[in-house]
């Protein structure tokens, strides 16, 4: 079984900043990477960013620039920083946990942009 605690959001204001982070504690093993997802009313899930745990990464072009994800040494807890935030960066944003046998989803944080 594996667990993912989710922090940070909140309500932040249009240009300010946040960090998300995110950790994965039971069964780790077979972990294949961490990642960040959003889903704004109305609208589908969609890719904010991903790290392997080989440091690869990948990023939304409309986050592009402006946002960095990292995992920590022990390759167990994920953060995402986001900066210059937009009111369309609303949304909850959902950690994942990638396996070589299929992804594990936290329960999400609010993240609203006021402009």
């Amino acid at each position: 079984q594996v667990q993912l605690l989710e922090s940070g959001g909140g309500l932040v204001q249009a240009g300010g900043s946040l960090r998300l982070s995110c950790t994965a504690s039971g069964d780790i093993f077979g972990l294949n990477g961490m990642g960040w997802y959003r889903q704004a009313p109305g609208k589908q899930r969609d890719l904010v960013a991903t790290i392997t745990t080989y440091g690869s990464t990948k990023y939304a072009d409309s986050v592009k620039g402006r946002t960095t994800i990292s995992l920590n040494s022990a390759k167990d807890t994920v953060y995402l920083r986001m900066d210059g935030l937009k009111p369309d960066d609303t949304a909850v944003y959902y950690c994942t946990a990638i396996y070589y046998y299929g992804d594990h989803w936290g329960q999400g944080t609010q993240v609203t942009v006021s402009s």
